[in-house]
């Protein structure tokens, strides 16, 4: 198992690399285990602290790659270049632009 957690690092570091020299890595963090996190929820009267992991752990993200890319087939292209285990999955979304999130007035 431990050649393959090495394994899977050198790959790691090697694919952040390829990001870092097409100049769109702005930021990559791997999470800590999900049962040391909490959830807060609002849905009742007061918000509602949980001991983690919340939801199925198959869920659960282990980390992410925040990149600067024209679009979002770029996106995905880079998605599809993640080393990642078989079974996982890797969610592509945007982050707003700040003329898109709505600002309070005053």
């Amino acid at each position: 198992m431990l050649a393959g957690i090495e394994e899977m690092m050198t790959a790691t570091r090697r694919f952040i690399e390829d990001m870092v020299k097409a100049g769109v890595l702005l930021a990559a963090e791997g999470l800590d285990d999900p049962r040391q996190g909490v959830v807060v929820d609002f849905s009742g009267e007061a918000p509602v602290v949980t001991d983690g992991p919340y939801g199925e752990t198959r869920e659960l993200f282990g980390g992410f790659f925040l990149l600067d890319v024209a679009s979002k087939e770029e996106a995905v292209e880079w998605a599809k270049r993640v080393p990642a285990a078989p079974g996982a999955k890797i969610e592509v979304r945007r982050v707003p632009g700040s003329d898109e999130v709505p600002q309070a007035d005053g």
